[in-house]
């Protein structure tokens, strides 16, 4: 690990770190109100009419919840990956093959970017059955999620170029 941090890399650490600290509490409060939903839902089917808008808003934030967790788990490099062959290489291949790696997953998130935008457009006209929300915001999800994790890809692109090695933590192998 280099004893000296580069200011540049400084700086997008400080800004995958203001990001997390605002997703980590809004996934905390979409659960919440998730479960709060469900039992609403649910005292309501038992005890008197159920209410309608519940399943409704179940879903939309269960959409949002899984987005923006998603999101939260890519930064902390928490989806599964095989990475015995990556981690078997020598240094510099093993950081080019990193780096190629992290290009194919901003490539991935740039064309999610484009076509969740595409698709929030396209479905602007429709209105939720309930609660006669636009959809767009329903769907505004996919192309926010893949921006910021675009940028989680783009801040470890540049920590490999500059320190040969990204700061997120390693996972241990099984």
């Amino acid at each position: 690990m280099p004893t000296h941090t580069h200011p540049l890399v400084t700086l997008l650490q400080r800004t995958e770190r203001f990001l997390d600290a605002i997703l980590q509490p809004v996934v905390f409060a979409g659960m919440a109100a998730l479960i709060a939903v469900i039992t609403l839902q649910i005292v309501s089917r038992v005890l008197f009419t159920a209410v309608g808008w519940t399943e409704e808003v179940a879903r939309f934030l269960l959409v949002w919840i899984t987005f923006l967790a998603g999101t939260l788990a890519f930064q902390r490099g928490r989806h599964i990956a095989v990475t015995f062959v990556v981690d078997a290489l020598p240094g510099r291949l093993r950081q080019i093959a990193r780096i190629a790696a992290l290009l194919i997953v901003l490539a991935f998130m740039v064309t999610l970017i484009v076509i969740g935008y595409r698709y929030m457009q396209v479905q602007s006209f429709q209105k939720s059955a309930s609660l006669r929300l636009s959809m767009t915001y329903v769907y505004a999800v996919m192309p926010i999620c893949a921006a910021i994790m675009a940028w989680y890809a783009l801040v470890d692109i540049i920590e490999l170029l500059i320190n040969g090695e990204t700061s997120q933590p390693q996972e241990e192998s099984l």
